[in-house]
């Protein structure tokens, strides 16, 4: 008998690692999203209920990244049936921590469990960046592909690579109480940059892969350093540049903007060490009256799953 009903969680993800712009991304533990996905024997999709930390979402499909994700995947699959969703938000929107990707991948995760032969995980990836680009108006796959598959991820427009970490690293992620709308946070990018400015941040992003797949991490730290986009995002998040050097100060390897921000992430060698750096980043932030919550978590921590009913 057909499965009637699936749920899945999508963790939340840091985007760009600071100069992978658009390719690089990792899961972090802690904050998600879950969708449920029930057949219904009218075709389309069609959204059932909105609940959560976030409730503001639109119900038409085509409009919500949930929806279009999942709406990709039936047509492609040529779906006999058709699937509402519940979406449980557990991520705040614009927040940098890969909010409405999350939801695509939840549900497209989900739906996909109600087919008698389901896809690879990875055979997932394109229906979840279709709902991606509802958000931001690009399809990038830098929180979408880790979601799926989990850890560190290079994500190219067809391609997921799993990038090895070296054991114990982690991530000091906070996010301060305010927003950046993804869009705008892409707008403050539209300039000229010089061809050594791009060739100074692909040095940057080889260093980066380089101690990664080599568990250096004096390497991973000089690849750790954004001089192309982070300038141009910084004045859009207060105190930014306090918030780094208070990572920095504890002892982290490097940071610099989650996604399009205001979440601010350093890698650190140990739990102990990103738990230092979270405390300093956050006491940065509450300099400038801003409230935070600060999440610590192994870079390498697993992807969205399906959940028992």
């Amino acid at each position: 008998m057909s499965t009637q009903r699936a749920t899945a969680s999508a963790p939340a993800s840091v985007g760009n690692v600071a100069v992978g712009f658009d390719l690089l991304g990792h899961v972090i533990e802690g904050p998600a999203d879950r969708v449920t996905a029930i057949r219904t024997p009218k075709t389309g999709v069609c959204i059932d209920a909105v609940s959560g930390i976030v409730t503001e979402l639109p119900h038409d499909p085509q409009a919500n990244t949930a929806g279009q994700a999942v709406a990709a995947l039936l047509e492609h699959r040529q779906a006999p049936f058709g699937v509402a969703l519940e979406i449980d938000k557990g991520i705040p929107l614009s927040s940098g921590l890969g909010g409405s990707a999350a939801s695509a991948v939840a549900a497209v995760v989900a739906a996909n469990a109600l087919f008698d032969q389901p896809l690879a995980r990875e055979a997932l990836y394109p229906f979840a960046l279709a709902g991606e680009r509802v958000a931001s108006g690009a399809a990038h796959g830098d929180n979408v592909a880790p979601q799926l598959v989990g850890g560190l991820v290079l994500a190219t427009a067809h391609r997921i690579v799993r990038i090895p970490v070296p054991a114990g690293l982690h991530a000091a992620v906070v996010h301060p109480d305010c927003r950046v709308e993804t869009r705008a946070a892409r707008a403050a990018l539209e300039r000229n940059y010089r061809i050594g400015q791009f060739v100074a941040q692909h040095s940057r992003l080889a260093l980066l892969l380089s101690g990664c797949f080599t568990d250096n991490l004096e390497l991973i730290a000089d690849g750790l350093i954004d001089e192309l986009i982070e300038p141009a995002r910084a004045p859009l998040i207060p105190g930014f540049a306090e918030v780094k050097a208070a990572a920095l100060a504890s002892g982290a390897l490097g940071g610099s903007i989650s996604g399009a921000g205001p979440s601010v992430f350093a890698w650190c060698q140990d739990r102990a060490g990103a738990e230092a750096a979270g405390h300093g980043m956050a006491a940065a932030f509450t300099a400038r009256g801003l409230r935070t919550t600060v999440h610590v978590s192994p870079v390498d921590s697993p992807g969205a799953r399906l959940l028992q009913p």
